[in-house]
């Protein structure tokens, strides 16, 4: 279950009026202002005050002094300042995750049982690296020879417990929880990494969870991946800004889309960006006039890059050069089902110290799921049918 906060539309509070001031009745005699101390006796008499007898009977108090009584004069209060309009209301929503669990496209580490003199050799191969296969095949033999396990369900328990510790992150869920729409998203990543088809897959589940989603086609200079992305858009239901003329600027896209989301009253939008640029600094300047615009309206709330599995450590070197220049807040790992490359989530997580939030796990609209560290490591070394 993933719960964020979300707007409850065109429910607001009603504005309360503050009562107007009433002024307290005078009595119709005529009224004096009141002294500040007792008045100095005096040979005449005010008209507003009644003079005592001089000679009071015995054993019965003098009348006051002042039979009229003074009443506090209430001043108008001057116009109320009109009553600010009540913030629309947020409720939590709860939005369950795709069926498909992620342990079920991970391929399992072991073609049959654990042993930890080959493991460092299998964690290699699965693209861990050098010194994360190192590191978890000494810790695994430590942790066996603490607990004294031998057989292979409890060498598989004990890995299992270390991924986790090293996988686990408190930042792993999207940033949708401030209030402030519309959340903005922008995707980056290389041809072929499989943007697009996350965008869908991503606008498929905020549609199911009745979030009012627009995608911004700025790959503009990819004919192909603007209607690739108005298929997904139509299959998905959300809105999508598409260029007006073939390679316009990709800056003038997104600021169309978060304008189409502002005036729409929209949740999210999601920007594709270009994936063709070659060099850092192309890179860095395409990016940077992307965020201006966006920001000229709304602040970025997510910036994900896109990374496919199978390229193995490649990945690494795409994602130093991304989260170098585009200021990356999240990795979504695409094509996990079936590799044999997992680790990668696992090194890209621990070098560059970024989360892993979304994978992807076939080609469907739902496969696609949020990244879990028990679920992924679940997947990883757990006995599957035929093992």
């Amino acid at each position: 279950m993933f719960k964020f906060l979300k707007r409850l539309r065109g429910k607001k509070e009603e504005p309360q009026l503050q009562p107007e001031a009433v002024a307290t009745e005078v009595v119709p005699e005529p009224v004096v202002e009141a002294p500040v101390s007792p008045p100095e006796p005096a040979t005449e008499v005010p008209a507003s005050v009644t003079a005592t007898d001089p000679e009071p009977e015995k054993g019965i108090d003098p009348e006051p002094v002042f039979k009229t009584p003074i009443e506090a004069v209430v001043e108008p209060a001057g116009e109320p300042e009109p009553p600010k309009e009540a913030e629309p209301k947020a409720e939590v929503v709860e939005v369950e995750l795709p069926k498909r669990s992620l342990s079920d496209g991970i391929r399992s580490l072991f073609s049959s049982n654990v042993d930890i003199e080959d493991l460092e050799d299998i964690l290699l191969l699965a693209d861990f690296g050098v010194e994360a296969s190192v590191e978890i095949t000494e810790s695994l033999r430590k942790a066996a020879s603490k607990a004294g396990a031998t057989s292979d369900a409890e060498l598989r328990l004990l890995l299992k417990e270390l991924l986790v510790e090293k996988l686990h992150r408190d930042d792993l869920q999207l940033n949708l929880s401030d209030g402030k729409l519309p959340y903005v998203f922008l995707v980056v990543g290389v041809n072929g990494a499989g943007k697009t088809t996350t965008i869908g897959k991503l606008a498929k589940w905020l549609r199911d969870g009745e979030w009012e989603v627009v995608l911004g086609a700025a790959d503009t200079f990819r004919a192909a991946a603007v209607d690739q992305l108005a298929t997904w858009a139509e299959r998905s239901g959300a809105g999508i800004v598409r260029p007006e003329r073939d390679g316009q600027d990709p800056a003038s896209v997104a600021y169309q889309t978060v304008e189409l989301a502002i005036s729409n009253d929209a949740d999210i939008a999601i920007v594709d960006t270009a994936g063709r640029l070659q060099n850092k600094k192309d890179l860095m300047d395409e990016l940077g006039k992307i965020r201006r615009a966006v920001e000229k309206q709304a602040q970025i709330n997510e910036v994900l890059l896109v990374i496919d599995a199978t390229t193995g450590q490649n990945a690494i070197n795409q994602a130093k050069a991304f989260t170098e220049v585009a200021e990356v807040t999240g990795i979504v790992m695409t094509k996990l089902d079936g590799t044999a490359k997992g680790g990668i989530v696992y090194t890209i997580q621990q070098q560059l110290n970024l989360p892993v939030k979304l994978v992807g796990v076939g080609e469907g609209v739902n496969d696609f799921a949020f990244f879990s560290a028990e679920e992924f490591a679940n997947g990883l070394v757990a006995r599957k049918a035929g093992n």
